[in-house]
């Protein structure tokens, strides 16, 4: 399997990587692929990278530009996604691995909204005063790459569908 950047062919297969992921999903808007899409088209993707195995795209992690409170240079990640058929096979957790890799390279830390059982294994972790909107604070994680403690409401960009400061 490869870990590599998306390239322009790539696009209609991330759809569906995205949209037969988050199928399984009960928090799952079905907006998704739309989210990732309007990320692109905005150029406001920092990292857009795909698993691919044997030729075909299997997996795909989005990250875009993100701030906690006023403290800028934070990386979203999401969304992270794998194609039902190839679950339990690292795939996620490859995605995941490169992309905080990455993000270490240039960013503050690496933030995202998803299930602590599963993103607690690469270090992500809830703090008291992080938050997003009416979110459940225990799904609201950061990973620090300096040791800080985030504050504040986590701003995004808006094609994540919330209204926020800008």
């Amino acid at each position: 399997m490869l870990i590599r950047n998306e390239i322009e062919s790539d696009a209609a297969a991330i759809r569906l990587v995205v949209t037969e992921a988050m199928k399984l999903l009960p928090q799952s808007s079905g907006a998704e692929a739309a989210i990732v899409d309007r990320l692109r088209a905005d150029n406001a993707l920092s990292l857009s990278l795909v698993a691919e195995d044997g030729g075909e795209v299997v997996g795909y992690l989005a990250a875009s530009d993100a701030r906690i409170g006023d403290v800028t240079g934070w990386g979203l990640i999401g969304p992270v996604a794998v194609l039902p058929s190839r679950h339990g096979e690292g795939i996620g957790s490859a995605l995941m691995t490169e992309a905080i890799q990455r993000l270490r390279a240039g960013c503050k830390g690496a933030t995202l909204v998803g299930d602590p059982g599963y993103y607690g294994r690469f270090g992500f972790r809830a703090f008291p005063g992080l938050r997003l909107g009416d979110v459940p604070a225990r799904f609201v994680q950061a990973l620090p790459f300096d040791g800080s403690e985030p504050q504040g409401e986590l701003i995004h960009h808006p094609a994540f569908g919330l209204e926020q400061e800008a």
